[in-house]
């Protein structure tokens, strides 16, 4: 059986199927809402910037087209 560590506190987990461990990274749901919590609080933070992303648009200028995005119906 895979073994990982909770996120937060450390323990070990154990599961056959991701689907055993509904609060996957975290061991329980205690753990996963405190880890929510340091992200709001801004204890956690993405510390390089992210790959792929493109550069934001000058004033003036229309932000680029990505994909997916769909106009809503009035």
């Amino acid at each position: 059986m895979p073994v990982i560590e909770c996120r937060h506190c450390g323990k070990p987990i154990q599961y056959q199927s991701l689907r055993d461990v509904p609060t996957f990274p975290f061991c329980c749901e205690r753990c996963k809402l405190l880890d929510l919590g340091a992200w709001m609080e801004g204890r956690h933070a993405i510390s390089e910037a992210l790959s792929g992303l493109a550069e934001p648009p000058q004033s003036g200028e229309a932000p680029p087209k990505t994909k997916g995005t769909r106009k809503r119906q009035p």
